[in-house]
């Protein structure tokens, strides 16, 4: 699975999250869209990318999700 790629699409959906006036709901929004809709090879790999320290320029956004285990 090309990490990179996993990074930009996780940024993409923290990006319209972003918007939200709340930042919790902003986290919440990304959790829930990565458990709905990404596979769990997806959410596996990004997570092993995060604690590998392989995803630089990861949305603080994202690193919350996965810190809650996405």
């Amino acid at each position: 699975m090309d990490t990179q790629n996993l990074i930009h699409m996780a940024n993409r959906i923290a990006t319209f999250f972003a918007a939200m006036p709340a930042h919790e709901d902003a986290v919440d929004g990304v959790v829930t869209h990565l458990r709905k809709f990404w596979e769990p090879r997806m959410r596996l790999a990004l997570k092993q990318a995060v604690a590998a320290g392989e995803a630089e320029g990861l949305h603080p956004l994202v690193r919350e999700a996965v810190g809650r285990g996405i």
